[in-house]
């Protein structure tokens, strides 16, 4: 294994997030968005969520005179219940069946997110995990450096809301364990190879994205006080050096939020990873640090600046504008791995609760390169009943030809979309 500099700082990350050990974890992690202790119900509780959703609308293409209808159907199951007192069973899956058959997809769709069984014995401090588990790292909002099982997750893509990206993802198989004490916890993943390439059949459990060399991820999560907390994590590739990386959430003031992600690496960048699997490897950093703001009207900002060392410099990407096929290429390839495309970028999003109507919530984000001047634009409308909801959704990819969202086949999108909770 090759070891580098990064290698040096585990230690002072991990004796940085080190709190006292003692039997439980304090409730008031979620506040900050760290991992704590799991929920423990009666046993033989049960818990089932479960909707149906329907999409229909229009695109505007950039390079047909046409527009192209979209329409989807959709079944998402989530459930779990504890089968003795120390046992529990999670299952979550997602089907999306479409009308309007794109290239390369089947009509119909189907993703297991989560499939796995968690022991923790009554009262005690550790927790066994085994299945399809959907690891989610990093507080961030567009981008999360952190989030080292991200890549390959996404068996179709539905929305381009980075919250509900997060959670439609398949996760990996792995065998993990966490142990938590007073304010904090530390885990360890192992998740094997069981597979070479992607599958292409709609059914298939896709093994091939999520699974498809042997990783391991050591995370130790920690708040310091009652306004910080944080994350230091340490990632490992079979054949390539450790990933080290670290998060942070602190709270400003009352209304204000701050927060950072950080890894170090190496690895091929975006572009090998996209185009020519297994190239030259290089040593680089990711970063993101963004604040959000929120109202007494339930008006919330965030602004997020984005760095990926490892994604293309402006003057690579214009040395590509001979060739517009291999630019998307690499768009669609970085989507695939849902890394940040281009070398930096800003985001802005905006969520809006009860806008005008108690139950009509706006939400909205732009995502901006400064190396192009490109820009996506998406926004939602969605007016909440008791059972259902019905959402009107506008995303608008802008920019110059052969830029990042000006290169994109579709110039507009907008669609009608209800879901029924049963």
């Amino acid at each position: 294994m090759r070891t580098s500099s990064s290698s040096l700082l585990l230690p002072i990350l991990l004796l940085s997030f080190a709190t006292p050990p003692a039997l439980a974890a304090d409730a008031e992690l979620d506040a900050l968005n760290l991992e704590s202790a799991p929920e423990t119900p009666a046993p033989k509780a049960r818990h089932t969520k479960m909707f149906v959703e329907g999409a229909a609308g229009q695109a505007s293409q950039r390079y047909q005179s046409n527009d192209r209808s979209t329409g989807r159907a959709s079944l998402d199951l989530t459930h779990s219940s504890r089968l003795t007192p120390g046992l529990r069973v999670t299952v979550s899956n997602r089907t999306d069946h479409f009308i309007h058959k794109e290239n390369g997809v089947d009509d119909t769709v189907n993703s297991l997110r989560e499939g796995y069984v968690s022991w923790q014995p009554d009262g005690e401090s550790n927790v066994l995990e085994f299945g399809r588990i959907n690891l989610r790292y990093g507080p961030a909002y567009g981008y999360n450096p952190t989030d080292f099982f991200r890549d390959g997750s996404l068996r179709v893509l539905t929305t381009a809301d980075p919250f509900s990206l997060r959670e439609n993802r398949m996760g990996a198989v792995m065998l993990r364990g966490q142990h938590l004490f007073n304010k904090g916890s530390v885990s360890l993943a192992v998740s094997p190879k069981l597979a070479d390439k992607p599958s292409m059949d709609g059914w298939d459990l896709d093994l091939g994205s999520t699974n498809n060399r042997d990783r391991y991820l050591l995370a130790v999560s920690g708040q310091y006080s009652e306004r910080v907390s944080g994350q230091a994590l340490l990632y490992q590739e079979r054949g390539r050096s450790a990933t080290v990386g670290m998060n942070l959430t602190a709270l400003v003031s009352d209304g204000a939020t701050a927060h950072m992600e950080l890894t170090r690496g190496t690895e091929p960048d975006v572009m090998r990873r996209a185009l020519a699997p297994n190239g030259e490897s290089v040593t680089r950093n990711r970063f993101v640090a963004g604040m959000t703001y929120t109202t007494l009207g339930k008006l919330s900002v965030t602004a997020e600046y984005q760095y990926n060392g490892f994604g293309i410099k402006p003057a690579d990407w214009t040395a590509l504008n001979a060739s517009p096929s291999t630019q998307l290429a690499y768009l669609q390839g970085a989507l695939r791995l849902q890394e940040l495309a281009p070398r930096e970028a800003y985001l802005v999003y905006v969520t809006q609760r009860g806008l005008g109507l108690k139950d009509l919530d706006l939400t909205a984000y732009v995502r901006m390169n400064p190396g192009d001047g490109s820009k996506l634009t998406w926004m939602e409308l969605r007016h909440h009943w008791a059972n259902y909801d019905l959402a009107l959704q506008w995303q608008q990819n802008s920019g110059s030809t052969n830029s990042e969202f000006g290169l994109v086949p579709d110039r507009r999108l907008v669609q009608v979309l209800g879901n029924y909770r049963f």
